[in-house]
């Protein structure tokens, strides 16, 4: 596993290696040793996998309000994934950066607490393998709208399909003041 740090504190993309032989390959894709070695401590609670059936369908900008890490994997298709850091205290707070991942690609995205993030389908039926800790709790979850003017996110194929909860977040900044709570990292 070779891990790259990405302009986003906390956020790593992870290249697995691949053990080749003429039957196809063996590739680790978590070691917890690996993990700590980069300064992650990173105790996997729930995992899920996500299947999109059309290409331009949306999932986020979505951040729990506790310290909440994400491991995710295109395990089919591909995504355009986006990070943003909502911490405040953060030297990284608003920026925003985005990865293009694909299942032929063999490389993981971890964030760290207080990153939001997205993805976007770049083809029919993509999915997407995602670990989490801590578990999902319904009343921790924050989001940012996928046109949020703040972020003026250039989205690269049309968004064709998106859940009502994610069309309708407020704007970031009202949402941050609303709930006077800072995403705890």
């Amino acid at each position: 596993m070779k891990f790259t740090k990405t302009s986003i504190n906390g956020a790593f993309i992870i290249d697995l290696a691949k053990n080749e032989d003429e039957r196809g390959f063996l590739a680790r894709m978590w070691d917890i040793d690996e993990f700590k070695a980069q300064g992650i401590d990173f105790s996997i609670q729930q995992g899920y996998t996500t299947t999109s059936i059309k290409k331009g369908t949306i999932r986020g900008l979505h951040f729990l309000k506790v310290a909440e890490q994400k491991l995710t994997r295109v395990t089919k298709g591909s995504v355009y994934e986006i990070i943003i850091d909502v911490r405040k205290d953060s030297p990284t707070y608003k920026k925003m950066e985005a990865f293009t991942l694909k299942d032929t690609d063999y490389k993981m995205l971890y964030m760290g607490p207080g990153i939001a993030h997205a993805i976007l389908t770049l083809e029919d039926n993509t999915d997407l393998m995602n670990l989490y800790s801590p578990a999902y709790s319904p009343g921790n979850e924050g989001g940012i709208r996928y046109n949020d003017p703040l972020f003026n996110i250039l989205w690269p194929v049309e968004i064709n399909s998106i859940s009502e909860k994610d069309k309708n977040w407020p704007d970031f900044e009202n949402t941050i003041e609303e709930t006077k709570q800072e995403v705890v990292a």
